[in-house]
């Protein structure tokens, strides 16, 4: 699984070319799977009028909805100073659950915000090229 936070959701809206691919590519892969925190969605959205419209309009993408337990996740990790509550939903998404045993990625337009341990790419990186 590959998560989009809510840098990469304001980028995509307004049309960034390696995140217009990567979402391409997914469209048409059995196995990569692009997922969006709802609390990232909303971000972009405060920030970006209409980019929650754009990124919704986009069949490749699933949204990873607030659940109680994970309500819980991110306002301890809010309070604990990981930063807003956006940032600890994709954190929380990124990370392994019984569901999805494996620590996930973030595409980030932001790295340098996230703690050690969780593994971001920049939506920036030249490895993204096709």
């Amino acid at each position: 699984m590959i998560i989009l936070d809510s840098s990469a959701l304001k980028a995509l809206a307004d049309g960034h070319e390696r995140l217009q691919r990567i979402v391409d590519s997914a469209l048409h892969s059995p196995f990569q799977h692009l997922l969006v925190p709802v609390l990232c969605l909303v971000e972009a959205e405060i920030k970006d009028e209409g980019a929650a419209h754009a990124v919704m309009a986009l069949p490749s993408l699933e949204f990873e909805l607030l659940d109680a337990s994970t309500a819980v996740v991110v306002a301890t990790m809010v309070r604990d100073g990981y930063g807003g509550q956006e940032l600890a939903h994709a954190i929380a998404t990124s990370l392994p659950t019984p569901v999805r045993p494996q620590q996930h990625l973030i595409l980030t337009a932001n790295p340098e915000v996230y703690p050690p341990g969780i593994v971001t790419v920049s939506i920036d990186d030249p490895r993204l090229e096709p």
